[in-house]
């Protein structure tokens, strides 16, 4: 069996093709509007803490030595940090322990107990706390006296040696601090001590004493403080080395030589603390050290002090260094000005800074953006040269430096605000009961202070982004030129100096410069040029000595780099060696020393990065909940810096702010990694996590309502009617489209990383807009039904806006169907109608058959006047704001406008609506069911009336000679149906159900037109693509001549005019082209579509006829029809049929009404009339009812004789408006047969022969008997 043989792949082509990921494009590539939030991150710590001090036997011993102190001294302040955590993160227990009531409580021993257990390695941590005070304050004060001894006093302390100091003054400020404010602290020790004591544990005197001590410890307020100034009294010369600490951080803070704000205020507290230190009652004082320029002026620290205020102390808790100063012996206020002053510090207004940081910015990422291209889409086939090498670590420097100097800036307006909190009298929004927390956060910022927070925010994080990105390029540049700069000055320009050291035999001198060659020099080929002349003491020959300089991506140690520097520094420092030196190469030196400053930070870039953008801290707020003394376990979200920025961007809508709405909450993974790794406090982590769960579900929320508000109002803006828009604009109205907003980008997001959770935004917001679309649509259809049927108006604009809302989003947004969801808020998933469809029948059999008349000349249905509705009852209107219908509230109101036109009758406009809403099979359930309806009337109540009636009716009513008169004639049809017209339940019953017969049928009538309507503009608009043209228009005559073109020659024409129209527009036949290109399936469904578009209104089929049909069917009752006729043809007198009943009716419904009742076509109007011919027709009596008919018969005699009595009235009833009358119903009968007769097929149409009867004539009576 044959192995097949791999393809080889060498190591260069397997990385380029790894390279090639990085251009590979993601479907879901999303725009970056988010922070760095790494999976898994890693960073390497280059801080060897001079444990790697013994490999550099080659320096000078006492910086050796210096080293090991200092390593032992960071140490130190390592394990001050983790006191300072316990301190700031302390709980107390105290208060949730039960609390024993008296001695004879039977759990009194077992609760004491389980006090000790629990509180018991909390104290104990107290007690190292306690001890570590004593041995960190005897450690600083035993190197201070180290340092102040005689011998030593002339001796350099490097300026990192007095950091080192100065980290330590501000250890014991920050512990001493944190002991004063934790009061729970206190608490705890004390329920501790008295739990202890009730158990009667037995302790040893020298336990006892410690106790005591810890007790007293705690109480006591300043106790470090206080306790490190009595101890450097006692220790001479001391007043020097502090001055020199306070110097060095003046001079630091002037040269801005620290890079991470932490260090920044660190130099600040020591500036203040260091002269409390320093001003004594007895001893020195500051101001006269500062007479002396013992002091690097008090002028400048006041400035200082006065720029920072405030400075964070610890987390949330803030420090005024002033008020050391303010604390001294001999406190002068004269001697500081700014701070004495009653002007606003600085840090106070963030606002002046924003033009400069926004121009920083944009100038900083130009550059970024330029050499990020150049790295992505060039490759390089040589290496950087040293020039590029250094722009790109002076690059990275500078965006160190600008980051760092961001996020002091909202740093310090933190500490500001957090130490002026606002008050009601200045901000109206502020209740008279606001926590101070809440009076200090949530509304202590104006709203431009806000937005300024966020933009400034979102600069940091975008550029720690693009920075963190480009890691890789700087780290190699910085390593090159880091590199490079290190052994220039070692091999080459060292050996300058080295040669006249050498030459003036200084001994001193020489052994520091060989010093720093031995500890840095890397050679090349690992070997030092042999025969070097300045080795010697000698000048170079003319052609100078070469030497070659390796290129190499390796940095120095930390040991390393501080040898050096400290060398360095011991060559500037001490005057002595600095008087035997060129000016020009201590000029130089100079400038590398401060050069090689930041290289410590540059060489820990990833570190440096995230210290440099660290907020963690404006989510931290153990001092404020400290306050509340229990009352608070935790703040609620809207007190929260990250939910405070992050609500404002939501509430204000600022379509500038909406592309930075994710960078506040990033503070949440700031804070959670501090609290991981810097705190390591378990439970702070869980309390930012619920808090950011409960954040993240309310932004999800609120930002998919506004994102459904912001298309619906955009939808809303697209469907209003164009003509009504523009007579708003003519009168001075303007209804505008909602201003553009970027959610765009926000629904793209479909990674954001929070917590080290990856959550797909778009996923959630699509959600949550499914389910607000889901119930807007069951709001739309509650309204309908809380409404009659011209609410059907309202509901299609309302649906029509809900689909575009979703079409819209659904380009965004992976949405349900939105016939799926219309559906479901229907309730006809699995039901053959929904509310929809019984609410219409509903309407139509409870309010539109019985409340409303039809008028023919307006093709509409109006409502009867109030006296004669009847009233349905309704379902109140679901509750809903402005901005689920429309979008806004000037939508909804012009919405409302539009149709309150069509608000007062039903017609064409409401029917075709309801035809496009029902479909086929609603509009067949609805006319099925009204049919039912109309069914169950006839056949039961209105044949019961019919039958009432026909007993009142006369047996016989002749058509009177015209000799009668007309007047005679209605006076005779009055007397002899007076009967028919005074029976009681006439009007209130037999018309009411007549009417809603007639109707119904009307109501049929349209529906089917409305049908024919849509079907016609369906049909005419799939034309195109059923290859369905019009034909095209070929002139008949010849061109220029009236002669006709040959019939043979026009058909030609014809027929090359529709070829060429089928080539143009067959591209658009759907069916050839889905034979030809689509899957067996899809040419299924489009052949069935084509089916059923190509027989739409192609199959003669018509509703109306059908319903006429089926009311012929179901009148088979012998009264509708009567008895037949003896004389074999049909009855002419006898009131038997049908017919006869309603000519007397007709002839009711034609007398004329008083002056103030109603007419019958305002009560009744034309259906009723529709009923009756309807019936008439079905039953066949058309021609007997017109020939027959009272009132016709009148109208005819009444033509002829042309009569009219003096005082036109014939008991009580006006001939002529009887006869007016008469005519307009029979003009409208005769309008009703027409219409009737184009659906309804008479029983002799379907035979084919005219068949013919022959009756004898008719014989008088007086020659029947003579014959």
């Amino acid at each position: 069996m044959e192995v097949e043989k791999m393809e080889k792949v060498d190591l260069t082509s397997a990385l380029e093709n790894v390279d090639a990921l990085d251009e590979f494009m993601l479907q879901d590539e999303q725009p970056v509007i988010e922070a760095v939030n790494e999976p898994l991150h890693y960073g390497a710590n280059l801080d060897s803490n001079f444990t790697d001090r013994a490999a550099f036997v080659c320096a000078q011993a006492k910086y050796i030595e210096q080293a090991t102190v200092q390593a032992d001294l960071n140490l130190l302040l390592e394990e001050g940090e983790e006191y300072a955590v316990m301190l700031y993160t302390w709980r107390s227990c105290s208060r949730a322990f039960p609390q024993v009531h008296s001695n004879e409580q039977q759990n009194r021993l077992q609760i004491y107990q389980t006090i000790v257990e629990i509180m018991e390695p909390q104290i104990n941590k107290l007690m190292q706390f306690m001890f570590f005070q004593r041995r960190a304050i005897d450690t600083f004060c035993g190197e201070v006296k180290r340092l102040c001894h005689k011998e030593k006093r002339n001796d350099l302390v490097s300026e990192a040696y007095l950091l080192t100091l100065g980290k330590f003054i501000n250890m014991f400020a920050e512990l001493d601090e944190l002991k004063n404010v934790k009061s729970s602290v206190c608490n705890d020790y004390s329920a501790y001590k008295r739990a202890a004591q009730c158990l009667k544990s037995t302790m040893d005197m020298e336990s006892l004493k410690e106790s005591q001590n810890l007790s007293m410890n705690l109480a006591t307020k300043n106790s470090i403080r206080d306790t490190l100034r009595g101890n450097l009294a006692a220790i001479p010369g001391h007043e020097d080395l502090l001055a020199d600490i306070v110097n060095t951080c003046v001079h630091m803070y002037e040269s801005r030589m620290y890079l991470e704000p932490a260090e920044k205020y660190q130099l600040v507290k020591v500036m203040a603390v260091g002269l409390y230190l320093l001003d004594r009652e007895e001893g020195a004082n500051i101001y006269k050290m500062d007479a002396k320029k013992r002091i690097n002026s008090i002028s400048k620290i006041d400035k200082i002090l006065k720029e920072l205020t405030f400075v964070p102390l610890y987390g949330d808790m803030q420090i005024a260094p002033y008020q050391y100063i303010s604390k001294t012996p001999n406190f002068d206020a004269g001697k500081w000005p700014c701070c004495e002053s009653s002007s606003a510090s600085p840090q106070s207004n963030l606002m002046p800074s924003l033009s400069i940081i926004r121009a920083d910015h944009l100038q900083f990422i130009s550059q970024l953006a330029r050499l990020n291209n150049e790295s992505t889409t060039t490759t390089r086939e040589k290496p950087r040269t040293d020039q590029e090498n250094k722009e790109l670590t002076n690059l990275a420097l500078r965006g160190l430096q600008l980051l760092s100097a961001w996020t002091q800036q909202v740093m310090e307006l933190n500490s500001w605000k957090l130490m002026n909190p606002t008050e009601p009298g200045r901000n109206k929004d502020c209740p008279q009961n606001a926590e101070p927390y809440e009076r200090a956060t949530r509304y202590n910022y104006s709203r431009e202070e806000k937005f300024a927070l966020v933009e400034i925010i979102a600069m940091i994080k975008g550029l720690q982004l693009l920075m963190c990105r480009m890691e890789a390029i700087f780290m190699d540049a910085i390593r090159r030129h880091i590199y490079l700069q290190l052994q220039e000055l070692v091999q080459l320009f060292l050996r300058d100096p080295l040669r006249k050291a050498i030459k003036k035999k200084n001994d001193i001198i020489e052994r520091i410069l060989k010093s720093v060659r031995d500890t840095c020099a890397d050679w090349y080929r690992g070997t030092e040029p042999q025969g070097d002349p300045a080795m010697q003491g000698k000048k170079d020959p003319d052609g100078g000595f070469p030497i070659k300089l390796p290129r190499r991506n390796a940095d120095p140690s930390s040991t390393q780099l501080y040898m050096v520097r400290t060398m360095l520094e011991s060559l500037i420092g001490m005057k002595a060696l600095r008087k035997e030196m060129d000016q020009r190469h201590l000029a130089h030196i100079e400038d590398f020393h401060q050069l090689s400053f930041h290289w410590h930070y540059l060489i820990n870039f990833n570190r440096s990065l995230f210290n440099c953008c660290d907020l963690s801290q404006l989510w931290y707020r153990e001092f404020f909940l400290e306050m509340t003394m229990g009352s608070r376990i935790q703040f609620p979200i809207e007190m929260s810096m990250p939910w405070v920025l992050t609500d404002h961007i939501l509430e204000t809508r600022e379509p500038a702010m909406m592309e930075y709405i994710l960078y506040p909450m990033d503070l949440y993974n700031d804070s959670a990694q501090y609290a991981l790794h810097r705190f390591r406090r378990q439970f702070l982590y869980d309390e930012i996590e619920a808090e950011v769960n409960l954040c993240f579900d309310q932004f999800v929320y609120k930002l998919s309502d506004q994102i459904l508000v912001y298309y619906k109002h955009l939808a809303g803006s697209i469907l209003l009617d164009k003509r009504y828009r523009a007579e708003l604009m003519s009168a001075g109205e303007k209804i505008s489209y909602p201003p553009p907003n970027r959610y765009k980008t926000l629904l793209k997001q479909r990674h954001v990383q929070l917590l080290g959770r990856s959550i797909d935004l778009n996923r959630l917001i699509a959600q949550q807009v499914t389910t607000a679309l889901k119930n807007a649509l069951n709001v739309a259809i509650g309204r309908f039904e809380a409404g009659d049927l011209t609410g059907i108006m309202e509901l299609e604009a309302l649906l029509a806006c809900n689909r575009l809302t979703h079409q819209m989003l659904g380009e965004h947004l992976e949405l349900m169907d939105f016939n799926a969801m219309l559906q479901e808020a229907n309730h006809s998933v699995s039901a053959p109608y929904g509310r929809i469809t019984l609410h219409i029948f509903w309407e139509l059999n409870y309010d539109l058959l019985p409340n409303y008349c039809y008028n023919g000349s307006t093709d509409r249905f109006v409502k009867v006047p109030e006296i004669f509705q009847k009233v349905s009852k309704r379902d109140k209107a679901p509750s809903s704001s402005p901005f689920n219908l429309f979008g806004s509230k000037r939508l909804n109101t012009s919405f409302n406008t539009i149709f309150s036109m069509y608000s007062e009758f039903i017609g064409m406009p409401h029917l075709r609506v309801m035809c496009r809403m029902l479909g086929y099979q609603g509009v067949a359930v609805v006319i099925e069911e009204l049919f039912r309806c109309a069914e169950a009337f006839l056949k039961g109540i209105m044949l019961d009336y019919m039958k009432q009636l026909m007993k009142v009716m006369p047996e016989k009513c002749k058509l009177q000679s015209y000799s009668y008169s007309s007047p005679g004639i209605l006076q005779y049809y009055l007397a002899l149906l007076n009967d028919i017209m005074q029976y009681t339940d006439l009007k209130t019953e037999v018309f009411q159900g007549l009417k809603e017969i007639g109707n119904t049928v009307i109501f049929c009538r349209l529906t089917e037109r409305a049908f024919n309507q849509e079907e016609t503009i369906d049909l005419m608009t799939a034309g195109p693509f059923e290859n369905n043209l019009p034909k095209p228009h070929v002139p008949t005559k010849k061109e220029g001549t009236k002669d006709p073109k040959d019939s043979k020659e026009v058909e030609r024409e014809l027929k090359a005019a529709i070829s060429q129209l089928e080539k143009k527009y067959a591209s658009l036949q759907v069916v050839p082209l889905t034979k030809k290109l689509g899957t067996p399936v899809q040419v299924d469904i489009v052949s069935q579509a084509d089916v059923l578009t190509r027989e739409r209104l192609c199959c003669g089929l018509s509703i109306f006829k059908q319903l006429m049909k089926r009311l012929k069917d179901i009148l088979t009752d012998p009264l509708w029809h009567g008895q037949p006729a003896t004389t074999g043809t049909f009855n002419v007198d006898e009131c038997s049929e049908f017919h006869r009943m309603w000519s007397a009716i007709n002839f009711f419904i034609c007398l004329p009404v008083g002056e103030h009742e109603y007419t019958i076509e305002q009560m009744f109007g034309e259906g009723l009339t529709w009923a009756g011919c309807t019936l008439i027709t079905v039953l066949g009596q058309q021609e007997r009812f017109e020939m027959l008919d009272f009132s016709y018969h009148l109208l005819q005699v009444n033509r002829v004789d042309m009569k009219t009595i003096k005082d036109d009235n014939v008991k009580g009833f006006s001939l002529k408006k009887t006869v007016d009358r008469i005519r307009k119903f029979q003009i409208l009968n005769t309008q009703v047969f027409s219409m009737l007769n184009n659906f309804h097929q008479r029983r002799s149409d379907n035979v084919p022969v005219e068949q013919i009867r022959c009756f004898v004539p008719p014989i008088h009576p007086s020659v029947a008997t003579n014959v």
